[in-house]
């Protein structure tokens, strides 16, 4: 079973998500929180599973409360906003992912099966066999009894999981239980670029590049995505862009 707790200062926000949750059998609310103080209290004394958390909360807010606790103690969270300007801090603290605000029930329930593939693995519980290659170049995902294909030509980005790696295509993920690194061997170079020790993006996705303070970057992909690019890849990164702008010029 799940342990949620639910981080909003809005009633009607925590009606929503408690409701949506109550759809999920594998789920419990166990702790409901209006302010951060109250959450970071609660939280340190009876750790949960995984949070939703509003960003903004009376006294403090909700990253600040996942930032104050300790790494071990800091629950999965998926982040809840009017506004997605928070993406880097957002990184940092490894939220899973995050939902706009008026929640979509698909959006919702795509969150909530990531956490659950996230918290298998933290339990020693691999959601997915062994991958392969299908003859006409598709990535093959076992899970289960099922095998499901994924063409390359469709992933919009790649991130690491672990030992795993997720494909995000459209508004779906896949969890595949192969290393990025050996993945990255496997996929076009031309096509799909290495931005992050923990991300590769397919090139033509990309729509943004927004520098930071510390020579990183924030990727915005055409689908809306945020995907941070380390510094280390900058160069290559910004050549290639270049190259593909006076392609396409």
């Amino acid at each position: 079973m799940i342990r949620v707790a639910i981080l909003d200062d809005e009633p009607l926000a925590r009606a929503g998500v408690r409701a949506r949750l109550q759809a999920h059998a594998d789920a419990c609310v166990v702790a409901e929180y209006a302010d951060g103080q109250s959450a970071l209290d609660g939280l340190r004394a009876a750790p949960v599973d995984l949070a939703f958390v509003d960003v903004r909360m009376p006294g403090l807010s909700g990253l600040e409360v996942l930032a104050l606790l300790p790494p071990a103690q800091r629950p999965l969270s998926i982040l809840l906003t009017a506004h997605d300007g928070f993406a880097v801090r957002a990184f940092e603290l490894r939220a899973i992912d995050y939902l706009l605000k008026p929640i979509d029930d698909a959006r919702f329930a795509e969150a909530l099966d990531r956490a659950r593939e996230l918290l298998a693995l933290r339990a020693g519980v691999a959601p997915a066999q062994d991958a392969g290659s299908a003859g006409d170049g598709r990535i093959e995902i076992r899970i289960g009894n099922r095998i499901r294909y994924v063409d390359p030509a469709r992933i919009d980005w790649i991130e690491a999981d672990g030992d795993y790696a997720r494909l995000h295509v459209g508004a779906r993920s896949h969890l595949l239980r192969e290393p990025l690194h050996r993945l990255a061997e496997r996929l076009d170079p031309q096509v799909f670029m290495r931005v992050h020790r923990s991300a590769m993006v397919r090139v033509a996705m990309i729509d943004e590049l927004q520098p930071l303070a510390n020579r990183d970057a924030l990727l915005r992909l055409r689908n809306g995505a945020p995907v941070r690019a380390s510094r280390t890849y900058m160069e290559a990164l910004l050549a290639r862009l270049r190259r593909v702008g006076t392609e396409t010029a």
